[in-house]
């Protein structure tokens, strides 16, 4: 099932995205991260998916494909919210469903406690949400890497198998985020104190306790920077319809590392 890409005009910003397929559709929202974007987070995952629902990927605003925020902060959580906002319609009116990443996990969970009625299906994976306190790993993740050394420490960090980690994916990466305007507009977004990006994702429990939607949370056993004891294991048990699954051999993202397991996770929840 092939995907076309298109611009959308949505919170005074373009947004690139990727849509495609048939069925209940499915809004699918990437991590932060210098590097970050809806290919880089999805690309095992989203023609089949695409082969059974109707999916709108995106990617947020100042990431990949999609046009920069203009001002700082860079490190936007709200302007993500009403990005996902505009994105919603853009698929089908009745009922929808959110995959989310990390930051998007939180915005997702947001999204859902905005709209009980329109969101009635949440996938997160590695989501972030709660205030928990960064640890080196957080810190090195959001730090723009200037080598291909700290590139390589920083990605080591994120997955279990550090197999994946090739020359080629490193020299390519390497290659995306010095390039044009990505550097020092990444430099600007992560400056600082890491746990304000935290605290500027959270949650709150109010926010959680209005959320009506069936939700599934899958969190990487392994995950360094965003630990799923620090995270999907303290937002889940304050979420009415919430499951949680930990996956063992897994880092921070499930859909890199287990794409198969969120495929199966995807089918179990949207049907």
């Amino acid at each position: 099932m092939a995907l076309s890409e298109i611009d959308l005009e949505v919170a005074g910003h373009r947004a690139h995205a990727w849509q495609g397929g048939a069925g209940f559709p499915i809004l699918m929202l990437h991590g932060s991260g210098p590097g970050a974007g809806t290919i880089g987070n999805w690309r095992l995952v989203l023609e089949p998916l695409a082969a059974r629902y109707r999916i709108l990927a995106a990617d947020l605003i100042g990431f990949g494909q999609s046009a920069r925020k203009k001002a700082e902060p860079y490190f936007d959580p709200a302007l993500w919210l009403a990005e996902a906002e505009g994105l919603l319609q853009h698929l089908p009116a009745g009922p929808v469903g959110i995959i989310g990443h990390s930051v998007s996990g939180a915005l997702a969970l947001k999204l859902a406690a905005r709209n009980p009625d329109r969101i009635v299906k949440v996938l997160t994976t590695g989501s972030m949400g709660n205030r928990f306190k960064p640890n080196r790993f957080t810190e090195e993740c959001w730090n723009f890497p200037e080598t291909k050394e700290a590139l390589r420490s920083a990605v080591g960090n994120l997955v279990y198998d550090q197999s994946v980690i090739t020359e080629e994916f490193l020299d390519n990466r390497i290659k995306i985020l010095h390039g044009g305007d990505y550097a020092p507009y990444f430099r600007a977004m992560f400056a600082g104190d890491k746990q304000r990006y935290i605290d500027a994702a959270a949650v709150s429990d109010d926010e959680l306790k209005r959320i009506k939607a069936d939700v599934l949370m899958l969190h990487g056993r392994d995950d360094k920077p965003f630990p799923c004891a620090d995270n999907t294991l303290v937002l889940a048990p304050k979420i009415a319809r919430a499951d949680a699954m930990v996956i063992a051999r897994c880092g921070h993202s499930p859909a890199l590392e287990h794409p198969q397991k969120l495929i199966a996770a995807a089918h179990l929840l949207f049907g």
